[in-house]
């Protein structure tokens, strides 16, 4: 591992320190909370639709969040280890078959579905008995 690995491993570290990043992929609904700042105030705001795509490349890996608005497309690309990005939450997992879902933006209602994944896992637990 050269020099700028070795800081670019301790950067993520730092950054992401105090906040638990999820484990997700394309074809997921997810919510993103980002902190807004307008004057002087600070909010956050939610922004939840299908992640459509990732690009996984060191510190500067982000994820493109797609969502349908008043009838129309809104795309937001979030760098992943951005300071503003304060919070994202897995709401579903979905199934897909590309690690780019781009042909969602020319599909519209009932055609841009994503079928949930599903998680055929069981974990088996013991009732305690007493």
């Amino acid at each position: 591992m050269n020099t700028m690995d070795k800081l670019e491993k301790s950067e993520i570290e730092r950054l992401t320190a105090d906040k638990e990043i999820p484990e997700f992929s394309p074809g997921d609904s997810l919510r993103v909370e980002v902190r807004v700042r307008e004057g002087g105030r600070e909010r956050l705001q939610a922004f939840e639709g299908v992640c459509i795509a990732r690009s996984n490349d060191g510190i500067n890996s982000s994820f493109t969040v797609r969502k349908i608005s008043f009838g129309e497309g809104v795309e937001r690309v979030f760098p992943l280890y951005s300071p503003l990005v304060e919070k994202i939450t897995r709401v579903r997992r979905g199934r897909v078959r590309r690690a780019k879902l781009y042909y969602l933006r020319g599909r519209t209602g009932r055609a841009a579905r994503i079928a949930e994944k599903q998680d055929f896992s069981r974990k088996k637990t013991k009732a305690k008995s007493e």
